[in-house]
């Protein structure tokens, strides 16, 4: 009989007050790339992948948009800290090591900054031995989030132009 195991991100209760838990079992990015939540609270996260064959370059080194892509996934549960929905704004990345197939990563966001709708956050990557793999700067910016669709209201496409 197969047990499983529970996760760190199986225990997030979805919470709308925090926009990083209502976002967290959807995020098929984040499950594609078999990125995992070790840590989450405001203002702060701590996520890993493994490096998979399909994720090296030709050379042989892991691609420097996966590591582009678990240090941006690590900001995005690190800003959304409250209800409104907060994107990227501006990101810069500089990569310090290359790693290879196999290798864990392990992206850890701290808040720096925040103020008004805006954010500054630093994020570290590194490898399973705790060497530094690269460093993220991510600008964020909350926006107000859609207003649901309701059943009274029209769709803007369904309004009849004037004749």
């Amino acid at each position: 009989m197969d047990q499983q195991v529970e996760t760190f991100e199986d225990s997030i209760a979805p919470d709308a007050r925090w926009r990083a838990t209502t976002m967290a079992p959807t995020d098929f990015t984040k499950q594609h790339f078999g990125i995992e939540i070790r840590e989450l609270e405001p203002g702060r996260a701590v996520l890993t992948m493994t490096v998979r064959d399909w994720m090296a370059n030709g050379f042989g080194i892991t691609h420097g948009g996966m590591v582009f892509t678990l240090a941006d996934t690590a900001f995005a549960y690190a800003c959304n800290e409250g209800e409104d929905m907060v994107v990227a704004q501006a990101a810069d990345i500089a990569f310090l090591r290359a790693t290879h197939v196999g290798d864990v990563l392990t992206a850890t966001a701290v808040r720096r900054w925040l103020g008004g709708r805006n954010g500054i956050y630093d994020i570290a990557v590194t490898d399973e031995g705790g060497t530094a793999v690269a460093e993220f700067r991510g600008r964020s910016r909350a926006i107000p989030a859609p207003p649901s669709a309701s059943a009274d209201t029209p769709h803007p496409a369904d309004k009849k132009e004037p004749r």
